[in-house]
C-alpha cells in the first residue's frame, strides 16, 4: 500500500486533539510538517509533543500554544529552552540507552510519528537518514507514521530502513537540512584538545559529541593509528582522520571495520559523507548506547563535556542551577562503557572558567543543579590547566587534584573552601 500524498496540510490532518505525537531528532526534524501542525493550533486542543533535540523552529512551544500543544521533551535543546524555563513545556531525564524503551514499553505510547526521510529505493524502503536514535522506536511504536520525504536526506545504513507501505501519509519536499559550522578552536579548546589526546591509545575506540572541545579533539588526534567510532553521533571532525586512515576501526569488537552512530549533525559534507555509504552504520540508541555493547570494544575513551564540576567530581552537564540547560544524553552511559571497556578512559572535558571568568571547579555544584555523571563513576578530568585523575582517589585527594587544573584565579578561594570542608589538604 502507497502512502496518501499530499499536501503538509493534508499530511498533518490526521493529527487530533490529545494525541502525543512524536518528532523526528535533530537535523531530521520534518520542518514543513512542524510548521502546518503548528498552523492548526486554533482546532487542536493538548496534543502532547515528544522528541529529543531538534534543529530548527519549535513553533507549537512558542508563547500563546499552551492550549494546544505541550513539550515532554526527551532533551532541551535551544528552541524550547525557553519553554521549559518558563513553564510552558517540560523535560523529562532519561538516558539515550532507556529512552526508545518509553516507547516500546508502551510507558509513552505514540498516536503519530512524525519524520522525515529518503525518497523509497527500487524495493520501496525509505531512510530515516541522518537520524536513527530513538525515532526507530518511535516508528515501530506509532499507531500512525506521517513523513516528509526529502531527496536531500541521505541515504543511511544500519537501522534506519521503513518500507513506503508503513507510511500512512507522506508530502513531498526537496530542501537542505540544517547545518552546523564548528567555529575556529581557541587556544584554551586547542590545549583541552591536546590533552585529551594525549589519553587515546592507538587501536582505541572513540565517543565524542559536537562542538568545538571534540573537534579540537579530533584535530589532534592526526598521528595515531588504527582507531574507531562507537558513538551517539558525529559531526565533520572525523571525516578527515577516516580519509587520512587513522580511523580504520579494526580493533573494534562490535562491528568491526564500520562507524557506529545513532545520528550525525555538522555541514553537508558530513551528510554527503554518510550517504549510502557502508563504513557508517546507524542503529538503534538502545543498542549504541547499551553499556554492555559499548564495552565489549578495546580501550573505550568517552570524551564527554560538563557544566561544572565539584571538587569531590560530581559532573553536572545539563543545567545551570535549577535552570534546565540540555540533558542527560548519553553522557552516563558512555562514561560507564568506557570505565568497563578493556583499557577505557572516561573523560570529562571542559574549560577551567565560564565566558564570564567565573571558575567551573566549583567548592558546590549551584543549588538544584543535577548531577549527570556521579563522582564513584568519574574518572579523568581534563581543562587547558590539565589533566586530573580522580579514580581510586579519596575525597580530599580529588579536590587537590581538581584545584590544579583549576584556573590559577580561582585555586586559592577553592582551597579555602576546601580546606572548611576536609579540615586538610
Amino acid at each position: 500500500m502507497k502512502p496518501r500524498y499530499g499536501t503538509a496540510d493534508e499530511v498533518v490532518s490526521v493529527i487530533s486533539s490529545g494525541q502525543t505525537v512524536f518528532i523526528h531528532s535533530v537535523a531530521a526534524a520534518p520542518q514543513r510538517l512542524i510548521a502546518a501542525m503548528a498552523a492548526r493550533s486554533h482546532e487542536l486542543r493538548g496534543v502532547e509533543i515528544v522528541h529529543l533535540h531538534t534543529e530548527g523552529d519549535a513553533p507549537y512551544a512558542a508563547p500563546g500554544m499552551e492550549a494546544s500543544f505541550h513539550v515532554n521533551a526527551l532533551f532541551v535543546g535551544p528552541n524550547i529552552r525557553k519553554a521549559v524555563e518558563e513553564g510552558r513545556a517540560d523535560y523529562i531525564p532519561v538516558f539515550l540507552s532507556e529512552a526508545p524503551l518509553l516507547f516500546r514499553r508502551g510507558i509513552m505510547p505514540l498516536d503519530v510519528a512524525m519524520i522525515q526521510v529518503s525518497p523509497p529505493d527500487k524495493h520501496g524502503y525509505c531512510s530515516l537518514g541522518v537520524s536513527v536514535d530513538i525515532a526507530r522506536a518511535a516508528v515501530e511504536c506509532a499507531k500512525v507514521v506521517i513523513a516528509q520525504i526529502n531527496p536531500q536526506m541521505p541515504h543511511t545504513h544500519g537501522d534506519g530502513f521503513i518500507h513506503i507501505s508503513k507510511i500512512y501519509a507522506a508530502v513531498e519536499v526537496d530542501e537542505a537540512l540544517p547545518t552546523i559550522e564548528i567555529p575556529p578552536h581557541t587556544d584554551v579548546e586547542t590545549t583541552i584538545g591536546q590533552h585529551c589526546a594525549s589519553l587515546i591509545e592507538d587501536g582505541a575506540t572513540l565517543q565524542m559529541g559536537i562542538g568545538a572541545i571534540p573537534d579540537a579533539v579530533l584535530s589532534a588526534l592526526k598521528h595515531h593509528k588504527g582507531l574507531g567510532i562507537h558513538t551517539e553521533m558525529f559531526a565533520d571532525g572525523v571525516i578527515d582522520l577516516v580519509e587520512s586512515g587513522v580511523i580504520t576501526g579494526e580493533h573494534k569488537a562490535t562491528h568491526p571495520g564500520k562507524i557506529v552512530t545513532g545520528f550525525v549533525m555538522g555541514t553537508k559534507r558530513v551528510y554527503d559523507f554518510v550517504d549510502d555509504n557502508p563504513f557508517t552504520v546507524f542503529l538503534d540508541s538502545a543498542y549504541v548506547n547499551d553499556t554492555h555493547v559499548i564495552r565489549r570494544n578495546p580501550k573505550v575513551t568517552a570524551v564527554n563535556s560538563a557544566i561544572e564540576v565539584d571538587v569531590t567530581g560530581q559532573v553536572c552537564a545539563d543545567s545551570i542551577g535549577t535552570r534546565q540547560f540540555s540533558g542527560v544524553g548519553g553522557q552516563m552511559d558512555f562514561i560507564r562503557g568506557a570505565s568497563l571497556s578493556e583499557g577505557g578512559k572516561p573523560i570529562i572535558a571542559l574549560p577551567s572558567t565560564t565566558s564570564k571568568g567565573e571558575s567551573r571547579i566549583v567548592p558546590y555544584l549551584k543549588q538544584g543543579a543535577g548531577v549527570v555523571t556521579t563522582r564513584a563513576h568519574v574518572h579523568y578530568v581534563v581543562t587547558e590547566n590539565g589533566i586530573a585523575n580522580l579514580y581510586g582517589k579519596n575525597m580530599r585527594q580529588r579536590a587537590k587534584a581538581l584545584i590544579e587544573i583549576a584556573h590559577p584565579n580561582h585555586r586559592a578561594a577553592l582551597e579555602e573552601e576546601a580546606f572548611k570542608r576536609f579540615r586538610t589538604l
